[in-house]
């Protein structure tokens, strides 16, 4: 996630890039306005499924396949809107003391992360149900929102001189653990679609951890690299939960295959040994080899990789099925998006299948060939003066906000309802 307090990749004509919550489509924001991009048949063609131009946006964040998204502009970064994007109206706004850095959302909550604290809405009527205070500084607006509902969790850094990731129960509104993940401050963060894992990397980049996202406990130490510490700008389980991707300032983005069931057979093994001789033997060695040296061998490396046409562009990444094939999705901040394969053995390439140009004001992104080797209209905002709640003024993280809709009546509160639940007539857009 990148900073609002200063947006190089602004000035110099890039585009804010972003996934859903499940990989099925993809918001692309420029200085103009937006659009939203279907992902059900990227492999040929990548069909637009909205655009409206209005003002420069900084963040976008929609709500799976519904018609909500949340976004902050240039114009105003302190100002959150909630938006039906397919009937072109505002549903709510909230204003916050600062500038907001991140936005994240699931069906149960709406997270909006300030440079020193973090205020978690009920998404199903937008009321500020808790604001954590006082958090670390945190300008990168580095924070992650578990997308399941039954595992709502949300993560953030507990400290700015240690990678210390802080879990909170966005459900029961209280503090779960505290994982001590690197000793360096974090770089990234990201749960797994179920909520119960998450995966970070620190600022020294080499190392990617993940871990029990309920009692902390380590599941898997990824070995990005050896030499050159790198800035990861991007951690993504895939929607099957089999993989996890990175992608940093490098040209290099790494895909790491988690095999559970090796390293649950390699605990048992561990278990079992270690009365035995071989297992003294094997202890008693590494007993007398540095942490260091112990730790680099038992880190899994990358199964694949991919290597793009530069470095330093920010990247974010995902891996999702796609037409029953598993897919390596890299969208870019320079305009486009990099359709991959992902092999089915280790250490094989992964084949670029597609490269599209998200630039275009057309209907549809355009295909770029591979080589084989309207502004929106205000209908209706949560209470407050002027039709603004304004979360940052009250010290309890209890704004009043009223429904969003509201103003206009039953029938808008009703549609925001059924968009939030993702069942409204014709929401599904992939």
């Amino acid at each position: 996630m990148m900073s609002l307090l200063g947006r190089p990749d602004v000035e110099a004509g890039e585009v804010f890039v972003n996934f859903n919550q499940n990989i099925t489509s993809l918001a692309v924001a420029t200085g103009s306005g937006y659009s939203l991009y279907s992902l059900g048949s990227v492999d040929s063609t990548l069909d637009k499924i909205y655009n409206t131009t209005t003002d420069e946006i900084f963040l976008i964040e929609r709500l799976f396949e519904s018609s909500l998204v949340a976004i902050v502009s240039q114009r105003s970064p302190r100002k959150l809107k909630v938006c039906h994007f397919k009937k072109q109206s505002e549903i709510c706004n909230y204003s916050y003391a600062n500038t907001i850095v991140a936005v994240k959302l699931n069906r149960e909550r709406l997270v909006v992360c300030l440079e020193e604290s973090l205020y978690i809405h009920n998404i199903q009527d937008m009321k500020v149900v808790h604001t954590i205070r006082d958090t670390p500084c945190n300008p990168q607006g580095l924070c992650a929102l578990s997308s399941s509902s039954e595992h709502c969790y949300l993560a953030y850094p507990g400290s700015v001189t240690a990678g210390e990731v802080q879990i909170f129960d966005a459900i029961n509104l209280h503090a779960k653990t505290m994982i001590p993940a690197h000793d360096s401050p974090l770089a990234a963060i990201a749960f797994s679609p179920s909520g119960t894992e998450i995966a970070t990397a620190s600022e020294r980049g080499t190392v990617i951890r993940v871990f029990s996202s309920q009692d902390g406990s380590r599941l898997f130490e990824l070995r990005r690299g050896l030499k050159r510490c790198v800035s990861i700008v991007s951690l993504s389980f895939s929607t099957c939960a089999e993989y996890l991707v990175s992608s940093s300032n490098t040209e290099t983005v790494h895909i790491f295959r988690l095999d559970r069931t090796a390293a649950e057979n390699a605990d048992r093994a561990e278990k079992q040994s270690s009365d035995d001789w071989m297992g003294f033997l094997s202890k008693t060695v590494t007993s007398y080899l540095p942490t260091q040296v112990t730790d680099v061998f038992s880190q899994g490396r990358a199964f694949a990789s991919v290597t793009l046409p530069e470095a330093g562009v920010r990247r974010m990444c995902a891996i999702t099925t796609i037409q029953k094939q598993l897919r390596l999705l890299i969208a870019s901040q320079d305009g486009y998006l990099y359709v991959h394969s992902i092999p089915s053995i280790e250490g094989a390439e992964c084949q670029l299948i597609k490269k599209h140009d998200l630039r275009l004001e057309d209907n549809y992104a355009m295909d770029i060939k591979v080589n084989s080797h309207q502004t929106l209209g205000v209908s209706g905002a949560a209470g407050g003066t002027g039709g603004v709640a304004n979360a940052g003024g009250g010290g309890d993280g209890k704004s009043g906000a009223e429904k969003p809709g509201s103003s206009t009546g039953t029938n808008a509160g009703t549609s925001y309802a059924l968009a939030v639940k993702g069942d409204e007539p014709g929401n599904s857009s992939t």
